[in-house]
């Protein structure tokens, strides 16, 4: 297991036990570039924003109380009310700038990634759970993609909106009736240049 405090990590340097940081999807990616690449298969790198820098990120902004505030009392049979609920959740993340540190961390990513694919490179911001496929339950699909996205002005609020979609009213609901507390489950984000 990688050091907790890694807020970006390469995805060359994680593997499927690295998934409480990194996420299911983000760990099995790292598996296959660092496993089929020996084997002449190219998978297309990037770096990931860890679960860690998504828990920095809420503590550091005071979001992780205006969430579990925002979610008290939720009844998911009520649409209207998960629906209201969910869009101020998902409104507030996508609205508030990351930590400095952070943002430096994840421009830095981006840099080295240029490096590698060319200037301005297009990139897939990919949400990554930490408690995808467990055992009775599937978080596939719950979550936000986006494709195509290009240079830092576009990418960071595309992290900020992957790491607000752990909010979507599926997602909120869908834990809700599996019984997983909304702070036990955390967000990691990949960012992997595009085909």
């Amino acid at each position: 297991m990688k050091t907790a405090q890694k807020l970006i990590l390469k995805f060359e340097d994680v593997d499927n036990n690295d998934v409480g940081l990194v996420g299911g999807k983000n760990a099995s990616l790292g598996e296959m570039i660092r496993e089929l690449g020996k084997k002449g298969v190219r998978v297309p790198s990037g770096f990931i924003v860890t679960a860690e820098s998504y828990r920095y990120f809420l503590r550091a902004t005071k979001l992780e109380k205006f969430i579990h505030d925002a979610l008290h009392g939720l009844n998911t049979s009520n649409l209207k009310d998960l629906a209201r609920r969910g869009a101020l959740i998902r409104n507030k993340i996508k609205n508030k700038e990351f930590p400095e540190n952070l943002t430096n961390e994840i421009i830095k990513g981006y840099r080295a990634l240029e490096k590698r694919y060319g200037k301005n490179a297009d990139v897939a911001v990919r949400s990554s759970a930490t408690a995808e496929d467990l055992p009775g339950a599937s978080f596939a699909g719950e979550h936000e993609t986006y494709l195509g996205i290009r240079g830092t002005r576009e990418l960071l609020p595309a992290v900020r909106a992957a790491m607000a979609s752990l909010f979507t009213d599926r997602a909120i609901s869908y834990r809700v009736d599996k019984g997983f507390d909304h702070f036990k489950v955390a967000l990691s984000v990949g960012v992997q240049k595009m085909v």
